[in-house]
């Protein structure tokens, strides 16, 4: 069975998406986090034949998840930079769930579930090594393996435009083959938050329930 795993951190003010104040309040944006967080579990609810888990932190706020996700298996993220907890998580992940895995951001509540099907059917096959959701600013999204790869995660020059390329290119060094997701964004600035109200205006009113909630409370 394949294992999808959200990493998430705990809405607190100040803590989470600051780039985001202006134009909200350290509070406004924490209420959105949440919010973006809560869809993301549906998101990922309402996939079938896959073990959930949600990687939290801080790691004393397990009350908090287990109250937002009771259906989901909890793990704290470990110590370091995104790359050291990415290969501690996916370490995990193998060791308990099996052969293959999925960890998914809590940063884009609109991404179509349709994509996180197509990443699932994808690392399911066997010749598929390396499964990438690219984000619009050079990150990703999603990324799933099949085995652990820690040389795709360590020393990476995080939150810069260049992950998504240097992750290809250490996959091609590695052999694998890569299946890409189509591109979306993800929430980090004002304009992201501009770009998010029209996105929603533009959707039905079954996507992201959650932030269109927060939205209408901000304004």
């Amino acid at each position: 069975m394949t294992a999808i795993a959200i990493m998430a951190k705990a809405p607190r003010a100040g803590r989470v998406k600051t780039r985001l104040c202006p134009p909200l309040t350290h509070a406004g944006a924490a209420d959105l986090y949440r919010a973006f967080l809560l869809d993301k579990v549906e998101q990922v609810r309402g996939l079938r034949g896959v073990s959930r888990i949600l990687s939290y932190a801080p790691a004393d706020e397990r009350a908090f998840f287990a109250e937002v996700a009771p259906d989901f298996t909890l793990v704290p993220q470990s110590d370091g930079d995104l790359g050291d907890r990415l290969v501690d998580l996916f370490r995990l992940l193998f060791a308990r769930w099996g052969d293959a895995a999925l960890v998914v951001d809590s940063d884009t509540p609109t991404l179509p579930r349709e994509f996180l099907s197509r990443a699932i059917d994808a690392i399911e096959r066997p010749d598929c090594g390396l499964v990438l959701g690219p984000s619009e600013d050079g990150g990703y999204y999603l990324v799933g393996l099949r085995a652990p790869r820690p040389e795709l995660f360590e020393d990476m020059a995080w939150s810069t435009p260049t992950v998504r390329a240097e992750t290809m290119a250490r996959a091609a060094r590695l052999g694998l083959r890569v299946e890409e997701l189509p591109r979306w964004f993800d929430v980090d600035s004002g304009s992201d938050l501009a770009r998010l109200e029209a996105s929603l205006a533009e959707l039905g009113g079954a996507v992201a329930p959650h932030t269109r909630r927060a939205l209408d409370r901000r304004a």
